[in-house]
């Protein structure tokens, strides 16, 4: 099978922009194999970051807002894929994620109008992973396993791999094991709950700089863990409201907490229920934990996941080639290139799903089919 150029386009929970990775694949199906070309990111202006967030946290918007905002983030992805993919060969397909509004299973919607990003970058797109593996009785999440194991497998390390964006999810990789030994689940909170407290002044607290000043209000991260969310046995999957609507319950109608306590605190919810998962995997335990996603620029957090006992190295993906903010665009590129091929995308093992099944929708491109 020839090589194909595929750009994996993403915007996280976080609603911080688009990531590109454009990628060279060859292979199909477990045997493939792919390297980076190049990571693009094109921020959201603060007017769409804005809407989208709005919509997220439950505001009403009439049906004109709807397809505006679909327009809108579908104009952002097509810049951030041209931009990226200037100067090279032309791509057989965008992989495109699409803006996560929605998602409590086996309900999500993932908002992009594949037409128009096919139109403006003159390439055919594969969209709306999710709704297939809900279909099949899955959470519709995590779907990045597949590349987790394509690209970090080890024939002798147990690994997990942390992604923390808005939301944290892990892939557990046993030494040697097959793809259908995987287990994958969110976590609970990753920086959501962080980039909350700190809107409407900034989009997320940089370096974990105000966490580091702060204090753990103990009362507020006890009733944060009591949530019957984090007892529930996976496959589980979470959205940033949710977490934010837990840790806005934990305190209750009190007022008066610094924002730098606050900020401290969900550090540690995120630490506390992300070392608690890593815990519960196995045997065998894990050797290594590799990290990806924005939470790997919060100092504060970074060091509670070093902190917890249990032997475990913690690295970043960046360690091993792997950029950790293209980590996340280059699962989908895989993904889209599987479902180019007519494989599976999901894992049954860590969705839920009764069945692996083919991922998302092909739109063509003018005058071009994949």
């Amino acid at each position: 099978m020839a090589d194909r150029m595929i750009a994996g386009a993403m915007s996280g929970t976080s609603a911080d922009g688009v990531d590109v990775a454009i990628m060279r694949v060859s292979g199909r199906g477990i045997e493939m194999a792919a390297q980076l070309i190049r990571h693009h990111h094109v921020p959201y202006g603060a007017d769409l970051r804005a809407r989208i967030f709005s919509i997220r946290h439950g505001a009403a918007a009439g049906l004109a807002e709807l397809a505006s905002l679909a327009r809108d983030i579908s104009l952002c992805y097509a810049d951030a894929v041209n931009a990226a993919a200037e100067g090279l060969v032309p791509l057989d397909a965008i992989a495109a994620h699409g803006q996560t509004l929605f998602h409590a299973p086996p309900l999500t919607i993932q908002w992009l109008d594949p037409s128009l990003l096919a139109a403006r970058t003159r390439t055919p797109v594969v969209s709306d992973f999710r709704r297939a593996d809900c279909a099949a009785g899955g959470q519709g999440a995590p779907l990045v396993p597949l590349a987790d194991y394509l690209l970090f497998r080890h024939p002798t390390r147990t690994r997990v791999l942390l992604n923390i964006g808005g939301i944290a999810n892990l892939t557990y990789l046993p030494a040697g094991g097959g793809v259908d030994q995987l287990i994958a689940f969110d976590t609970g909170p990753g920086n959501c709950v962080s980039d909350m407290l700190m809107r409407p002044e900034a989009d997320f607290d940089e370096g974990g700089k105000g966490a580091a000043s702060g204090k753990i209000i103990q009362s507020v991260l006890d009733r944060a863990l009591t949530s019957a969310w984090f007892a529930e046995r996976p496959p589980k999957s979470t959205d940033g409201p949710a977490m934010i609507g837990v840790f806005q319950e934990a305190i209750g109608g009190q007022s008066g907490y610094s924002r730098n306590d606050l900020l401290r605190t969900a550090c540690e919810l995120s630490a506390r229920t992300i070392a608690n998962a890593v815990r519960q995997l196995g045997p065998p335990a894990a050797e290594e934990l590799i990290v990806s996603g924005g939470g790997v620029h919060n100092a504060v957090l970074m060091n509670l996941l070093r902190q917890e006992p249990g032997g475990v190295d913690i690295l970043t993906t960046d360690d091993l080639g792997v950029p950790s903010a293209a980590k996340e665009a280059i699962a989908f590129a895989l993904l889209g290139a599987a479902t180019l091929d007519g494989e599976a995308g999901n894992v049954p093992s860590c969705t839920g799903a009764k069945q692996a099944v083919v991922l998302g929708s092909i739109t063509p491109a003018p005058g071009r089919w994949p």
